[in-house]
């Protein structure tokens, strides 16, 4: 890997730490401020929404101003919203700290931008996944010493040391090197093009896929906590485990063929739903939660797709509206997370699963081949 690829590898390993010390315990938080089932799913599919609007923006602007500004201006906003949510005294004050945090999921645009035009003889999957692994390595950590702050301390203390972490990481970030911006050449052919008929098949593919395999995530916690009795420390390890299965999917089946990856992704998912449902021990959540590192895995994949679709200098554009249409599917399935969760908690793994099955048959049909780079 390039040194900017070390760097920004490094940058967000010690983000990965501070994310996954508080991200699977959220939906305890927000219970603990006084939120239900029901408004805990409202308040994700609001974070949704935060994390939908700006991709799209965000890659024309790495496309026409250059990638690290929007790095930079991502990793310093997060990280003053994570600071606002360790010192929220109220539901209200928390909640709106974490939709300023969502807002800077923008940063998957510039960031992947990024990577790909830094990858060097690396192909765009494999450097995409790489990175995500690398990412993952701190997410193992996080989950893990999360469980074991809470558990002593409180769950508000978790906040606090992710803030002290993300210092540092940006402090990392700032040695990366700008990259030229791409310029568009109006005579070469497709250079116009963005939105065709497969590029439009495929964002089909990639909303159905995410709201399948996103559905039964949002309150997994809270179904681990209140029906099957686990504590925050052993909560904090299956997130650790989580985050060593997207680790090893990425760096063991990142070569693959993207498409074959992505569907393989979506099975491991598909498994997960089924052993929470009908899993009653904690070796068999154990297992689930490291194959649930195929949602970050298939949703790397769907990116790195992409980018045969659509011209190098309209990379950063095509890749945000991949994730606003990634990211949309997060505004739907956690309200109907909840409202399956109050009839029944298990409803969110069996329609779950049921879902996943029928977007692997739809993406087995439908999901361009990247015969042809354009």
């Amino acid at each position: 890997m390039s040194r900017d690829l070390i760097l920004l590898g490094f940058s967000l390993m010690t983000w990965g730490v501070g994310e996954g010390m508080f991200f699977i315990f959220q939906p305890l938080y927000l219970q603990q401020l006084g939120a239900n089932p029901v408004t805990i799913g409202v308040i994700f599919g609001v974070a949704g929404i935060a994390m939908t609007v700006p991709h799209i923006l965000a890659g024309h602007l790495a496309d026409r101003i250059g990638r690290k500004p929007l790095l930079l201006v991502s990793w310093i906003v997060a990280m003053l919203a994570t600071w606002s949510m360790a010192l929220a005294p109220s539901l209200a004050l928390f909640v709106t700290g974490m939709l300023v945090y969502n807002l800077t999921a923008f940063v998957s645009s510039p960031l992947n931008s990024y990577i790909t035009a830094a990858r060097g003889k690396l192909s765009v999957g494999r450097a995409i996944t790489m990175i995500s692994a690398l990412y993952n390595i701190g997410a193992v950590i996080g989950p893990w010493l999360g469980g074991q702050v809470g558990e002593r301390f409180g769950l508000r203390t978790i906040y606090l040391i992710a803030g002290s972490l993300f210092i540092a990481s940006l402090i990392i970030l700032l040695f990366i090197k700008s990259q030229p911006v791409e310029q568009l050449d109006p005579n070469e052919n497709g250079n116009g093009r963005i939105v065709n008929r497969r590029f439009v098949t495929y964002l089909s593919v990639i909303f159905l896929a995410g709201f399948s395999m996103y559905l039964a995530q949002p309150l997994s916690s809270n179904y681990l906590q209140n029906q099957q009795q686990l504590t925050l420390e052993s909560i904090g390890i299956l997130g650790s485990i989580s985050g060593l299965g997207i680790v090893a999917l990425n760096l063991g089946l990142g070569n693959l063929k993207a498409h074959i990856g992505y569907l393989l992704g979506q099975l491991a998912v598909a498994i997960f739903a089924l052993i929470l449902w009908r899993g009653t021990s904690f070796p068999w959540f154990c297992l689930g939660y490291f194959l649930l590192g195929g949602y970050r895995f298939a949703r790397s994949l769907a990116t790195a797709q992409t980018r045969y679709l659509v011209h190098q200098s309209r990379m950063g554009l095509a890749y945000g509206m991949t994730e606003t249409v990634g990211s949309s599917a997060i505004i739907l399935a956690p309200p109907v997370a909840g409202f399956l969760y109050e009839i029944n908690p298990q409803l969110m793994y069996i329609v779950g699963f049921c879902l996943i099955i029928i977007s692997i048959l739809v993406s087995v049909r439908l999901i361009p081949r990247p015969d042809v780079q354009i």
